[in-house]
């Protein structure tokens, strides 16, 4: 089976080709620029999205919008993270972060899920904490500065494997794995 991802994030398309092709699926890169609802949960971006790519991307197809989520900051920068991203970066976190010794966080993904009947979300969630440096050279976005529940690393420092198997979006693309073997 082959299904589109429609994303314009090459780093999100890889990480989803490894882990889909250990479930035997294929996965072709669409990359559409088009208009985001803003919303404080991933699942309602990436539905929507979904909504607006009717008719232009040939089903089966999915989206996928993921937000990191920090507790001493209210949530954010929440499904904002690559506008933050680029505004104040890793360091403007980190300075957000100065002094708090409470530094809870979650990764937090939604898949959209379109066959051409009907729309399917699937989430997936990775919760850890945000280290006090940016560390390793793995991953990208807030990968250095994210430490996954169960580990000393950051997502950065882990290897691609060790990311993939706990990563958010790998428990999101699982969901849509048992999804379609239910055919």
């Amino acid at each position: 089976m082959e299904i589109t991802f429609v994303t314009s994030n090459d780093n999100k398309f890889r990480e989803a080709e490894r882990i889909l092709k250990e479930f035997g699926v294929n996965i072709r890169h669409a990359k559409l620029s088009y208009p985001e609802i803003r919303s404080d949960d991933p699942a309602d971006i990436a539905a929507d999205s979904v909504e607006r790519l009717k008719g232009k991307v040939e089903p089966p197809f999915f989206v996928e919008d993921t937000g990191l989520f920090i507790d001493a900051l209210n949530g954010f920068p929440g499904t904002y993270t690559a506008w933050v991203l680029k505004k104040i970066g890793i360091g403007g976190i980190l300075r957000l972060m100065e002094g708090v010794t409470q530094r809870r966080a979650a990764f937090r993904t939604a898949i959209a899920f379109f066959d051409g009947k009907g729309l399917h979300v699937f989430k997936g969630e990775a919760k850890g904490s945000i280290s006090t440096q940016a560390r390793g050279r793995e991953g990208f976005g807030y990968d250095p500065i994210f430490v996954p529940d169960g580990f000393q690393k950051t997502f950065a420092e882990l290897s691609v494997v060790e990311k993939d198997a706990v990563s958010h979006r790998r428990m999101a693309l699982e969901e849509l794995v048992k999804h379609l073997a239910k055919g």
